[in-house]
């Protein structure tokens, strides 16, 4: 019979084996210790019987860090899994809501610092600050189901961009297209600059005034509110520039997208799982997919 391991490897491609013995590693005592938190909870104190006495798990926790990471990659229904598994689906739905938060709680890593995480905005900007890094910003959208017509809010989740009902990331990239944060996903109506605000990207321009972030043109309310740190696209001539204002704008204009162009690259690593192209669940769970999908992510571009 093929080890759990050796499946993981064929099915899900994105993770090597040293990684996924990291991950074990790294989340297996977190997770031990909430299972036994809800157990004194359910309990109301301390066990009355001896460690290792009572019923063993159907899914070990390795067992279970994999099925997460097939859902996450390929997006396989529950059932499937728990066939795959030998296990009923509410078990596979158990565990990947347990792994999941787990996952998600991780942050992103930083390269040549395997101790060293980032899981706040203002993790970001200190590390910035202290290596000399320019930041690279954008915003990306995630197609969702549509709000029942009884509940309200519902335009709220409409995007003027994509003309769907999308939540909306934004994503901080290094120059390499390394990934560093990600936020907690806003509804698809918000514009960009507008989430970023709310992230508290004013305050941290003022505590690390050192760190430049290039941003597109859907940012230029940050761009005025400050200038040096946030950079975006110089602005077209007005008609009847003369020629060499105008090709200056362009050579201007062509420099900072290829240099922006990094982040773009670490959006689509992101979309490459395909839970991310388009998400056909609850809307409340997407916040830690993403987070769970950028910390992996970001795991093996911090090794590249």
């Amino acid at each position: 019979m093929v080890s759990r391991v050796v499946l993981a490897h064929r099915l899900f491609t994105g993770i090597s084996r040293r990684h996924l013995a990291c991950l074990v590693e790294e989340l297996a005592v977190p997770w031990q210790a909430g299972v036994e938190g809800r157990r004194h909870a359910a309990r109301g104190g301390a066990r009355k019987r001896a460690a290792g006495a009572g019923a063993r798990h159907q899914l070990v926790f390795v067992d279970r860090l994999v099925a997460t990471l097939i859902h996450l990659r390929h997006d396989l229904p529950h059932a499937v899994l728990g066939l795959l598994f030998g296990v009923d689906r509410s078990t596979i739905t158990r565990a990947i809501a347990e792994v999941r938060k787990l996952l998600a709680a991780r942050g992103c890593a930083v390269p040549d610092r395997p101790d060293l995480r980032l899981r706040t905005l203002a993790d970001v900007f200190a590390y910035a600050q202290a290596e000399g890094i320019e930041l690279r910003l954008d915003a990306t959208e995630i197609q969702v189901r549509r709000p029942p017509a009884s509940r309200g809010g519902r335009r709220a989740f409409v995007s003027g961009k994509k003309k769907q009902n999308t939540m909306k990331a934004t994503v901080i990239a290094d120059w390499r297209g390394r990934t560093l944060w990600t936020d907690a996903l806003r509804p698809g109506r918000m514009h960009d600059a507008t989430a970023a605000r709310n992230e508290g990207i004013a305050i941290c321009f003022q505590h690390f005034p050192d760190v430049e972030v290039l941003l597109d043109d859907g940012y230029l309310g940050l761009s005025r509110d400050h200038r040096g740190q946030a950079v975006t696209p110089p602005r077209k001539p007005r008609p009847g520039a003369l020629p060499g204002s105008v090709e200056q704008w362009e050579r201007d204009r062509h420099w900072h997208s290829s240099d922006r162009i990094t982040v773009e690259h670490a959006l689509a690593d992101h979309k490459r799982w395909k839970q991310l192209l388009r998400w056909t669940h609850r809307r409340d769970r997407l916040p830690d997919t993403y987070r769970a999908i950028a910390g992996l992510v970001s795991d093996r571009t911090a090794q590249a």
